[in-house]
């Protein structure tokens, strides 16, 4: 599938882009084959957005909107690209008919008149014409969603409904850490295991709560002091120092914020036996993965252990009550434990094992699908 470009308002990052930057933003899309990007820059809000469609094979595309002050707008690009291609093997291997995408704001995230910002992006999904649906995600929440829902029939996670996915997300990664302890110690019992959760978020808070009543010890950090606090009183956790939670004496790492943490200088410093937490993008090149591998390290791939929120937004659009929602993340477990096997069926680390079962439906019903056309 080659890649192709829609411009909705402005197409260029920037006024400066020359002709070798365009190329080089191309190769960008061509890497793995997105579908569709389009970008659009609306002054009087000053909103600034990506939207990335990768594939739709599956479905539309379902991915949430990120807001983040990045540091220039290729890196705004890449990361767009990356969380798209992630959302596609994330629909397939949790069996959802849907495909990847994502969209991202760049700006401050903080901002306080925010309607705005998100009326404009709302309209910015419409022009899609329904290939691409959003929902909430880092920096954005579903108070964020309504104003998009003023302009677009195509978001999710509204209140009333679905909602907050970060309670199904959490108890989705929850499932797969136990799975990963039976894969790691022939007993998912986490009583009495030590569990490093890195950021303590809406994902990080519910998932430390599921540890903490299994009895797990949790050693726990975040940049946000009054997030760290709310978790150390609530489940009894010892805080530590964001550098310090790499090297923490845990049979458990769950990365719970920003992608691309498990890295050359990370990775050495762990002692861990698993890696298994919700953040997208963990690895901040598949090359680490084989690090991973190297050093031993049982890798829950993040797209597969965190589908939990994608479950939830999908349950907002089949009408499925919350108790569905739930059991449909609760099979994490036997999902992550299929790449386990097949990971050493085919002598591979499991983020290869991962891409290999979601390719695997993808075309299956890419065939499906050609040969009733």
């Amino acid at each position: 599938m080659k890649a192709r470009v829609k411009s909705s308002a402005s197409l260029s990052l920037d006024h400066s882009v020359k002709p070798e930057q365009s190329s080089a933003l191309f190769a960008l899309l061509e890497e793995h084959e997105h579908e569709q990007v389009s970008l659009v820059y609306e002054p009087s809000s000053g909103y600034r957005g990506i939207i990335a469609i990768h594939d739709t094979t599956l479905g539309p595309a379902l991915g949430g909107t990120r807001f983040w002050n990045y540091s220039n707008d290729r890196e705004a690009l890449i990361d767009c690209l990356r969380l798209a291609r992630g959302m596609t093997y994330k629909a397939a291997v949790a069996g959802l008919n849907l495909g990847g995408g994502k969209s991202v704001i760049i700006g401050d995230n903080k901002i306080r008149n925010r309607e705005p910002m998100f009326r404009a992006h709302g309209r910015h999904v419409k022009a899609l014409g329904g290939r691409y649906i959003t929902a909430e995600d880092v920096g954005t929440s579903v108070s964020d969603m309504e104003f998009i829902k003023a302009e677009t029939d195509h978001v999710t996670g509204l209140i009333g409904k679905s909602g907050d996915p970060s309670p199904v997300t959490a108890f989705g990664v929850y499932r797969g850490i136990k799975a990963c302890a039976r894969h790691r110690y022939g007993d998912d019992a986490l009583k009495g295991k030590t569990v490093a959760i890195q950021g303590c978020g809406h994902v990080g808070y519910y998932l430390a709560d599921l540890l903490y009543k299994e009895g797990a010890q949790l050693i726990v950090t975040d940049i946000d002091a009054a997030k760290l606090k709310g978790v150390v009183n609530d489940f009894r956790a010892t805080p530590v120092g964001a550098d310090e939670i790499y090297s923490a004496g845990a049979n458990i790492f769950a990365p719970c914020a920003l992608g691309g943490i498990l890295n050359d200088q990370t990775i050495p410093q762990l002692k861990v036996e698993i890696v298994a937490g919700a953040a997208n993008n963990q690895l901040a090149e598949d090359r680490h993965g084989d690090m991973l591998e190297a050093r031993g390290i049982t890798y829950a791939p993040d797209y597969v252990i965190n589908a939990g929120g994608l479950v939830n937004v999908n349950a907002e659009l089949e009408g499925w009550t919350m108790e569905r929602a739930r059991n449909k993340a609760g099979e994490i477990y036997d999902t992550i434990l299929m790449v386990f096997d097949i990971a050493a069926e085919e002598s591979m680390p499991s983020y290869k094992a991962a891409d290999r079962l979601a390719e695997r439906r993808i075309a299956a019903i890419a065939k499906v699908r050609q040969n009733f056309v």
